[in-house]
């Protein structure tokens, strides 16, 4: 979704057109744009700047995060590097830490146009589901040709030590759990024991994107088998490609698991058509070569990792550091999304799970 802001009270946009004319994109300050805030995410702030003769995307932290999660600078780098050998990630233009301009770090990149594919977006386009096969086949292999990416060869080399990956990632998502848990939740405790008593100590290791699913691609309108461009890489580094899997499973969002998820996650993975959580496994090790074990671990970890993301933003919610009543219900998600990992856990499998 997106709206237009009416006032100048959300951002500073003189301040942010006068940096656009400082690094040369085409504007001047007597340029006054039209501008739109994204509000699907539920992380960092996506705006559009619309110009007569252009349009960019600017994005910047919410109020009251922390770094962690919310670099701007560290997203910047991962964009320019693949501008040199990806072409599906959006070009950038600029990135300040200035904080005087608007109060938080920011940068610029260009507007990709096409289909961001929301459950709205997808129950409004009444999809045919035939087509579903076709977008989760393009989804899937585009995943896959990020994670083939020759990572050194565009300087991104350094933008995380793989080693210890899988430990340092159950080890960090408990503790951010913890720090931001607003109720006892036995099931949280549950699944955390067993993560760290059953992760794998062997994996591979590739460029991940950590956020991957249908509304961080950008499809090419009229042609499901061809995707434009990745959004939202705050998380991107180097790690097990199957965690990044894992959490893709987390957010594949299927009918058989009820109403309650289908409300607090919803997800285009819920219509007739998409493939399940076990075939979408099947998928991967076919297209890549790459056999999966241990899927049980990646699944509860990609599902304790959005329960964490959840809470940590119904934390600020809690606190009063956002007003967004879309937040008001999101320690009920974080408490659903560890039943269902310990039921994953409990049944050995990623299916039908109820």
């Amino acid at each position: 979704m997106i709206e237009l802001l009416k006032d100048n009270t959300d951002l500073e946009i003189d301040n942010i057109v006068s940096f656009m004319e400082d690094h040369n994109l085409g504007v001047s300050r007597a340029d006054i744009p039209d501008v739109y805030r994204f509000s699907n995410g539920y992380s960092n702030l996506t705006y559009l700047f619309k110009f007569p003769a252009s349009e960019f995307v600017l994005r910047m932290p919410p109020k009251g995060a922390v770094k962690r999660g919310h670099d701007m600078g560290r997203e910047f780098k991962v964009l320019s590097g693949l501008n040199r050998g990806f072409h599906k990630a959006p070009k950038v233009y600029a990135f300040t830490e200035d904080r005087a301009i608007t109060g938080y770090p920011f940068y610029i990149m260009e507007k990709v146009d096409g289909v961001i594919l929301t459950y709205r977006e997808a129950e409004k386009r009444k999809i045919p589901p035939g087509e579903f096969k076709t977008i989760a086949d393009t989804w899937l292999e585009t995943m896959i040709e990020l994670h083939n990416l020759d990572y050194a060869s565009v300087g991104l080399d350094n933008l995380g030590k793989p080693e210890g990956y899988v430990r340092r990632q159950v080890t960090n998502w408990s503790k951010q759990y913890l720090a931001a848990a607003t109720m006892d939740l036995p099931d949280a405790a549950f699944v955390m024991h067993w993560m760290d008593q059953n992760q794998p100590d062997q994996y591979m290791h590739s460029l991940i994107h950590n956020d991957f699913k249908y509304d961080n691609v950008v499809f090419d309108d009229g042609d499901w088998t061809r995707i434009k461009a990745i959004l939202d890489w705050e998380m991107c580094t180097l790690g097990d490609p199957l965690m990044d899997l894992g959490t893709s499973l987390g957010y594949w969002t299927m009918a058989a698991d009820g109403p309650m998820l289908a409300q607090g996650l919803p997800s285009p993975t819920i219509f007739e058509g998409n493939p399940g959580r076990s075939e979408v496994v099947e998928k991967y090790a076919q297209k890549s070569g790459h056999p999966i074990k241990n899927l049980v671990f990646y699944y509860v970890y990609g599902l304790f990792k959005i329960a964490v993301i959840a809470q940590q933003i119904f934390y600020r919610y809690h606190k009063g550091l956002t007003k967004n009543k879309k937040f008001a219900n999101l320690d009920q998600s974080c408490a659903f999304l560890c039943l269902m990992a310990k039921q994953a856990i409990q049944k050995n499998r990623i299916d039908h799970l109820f």
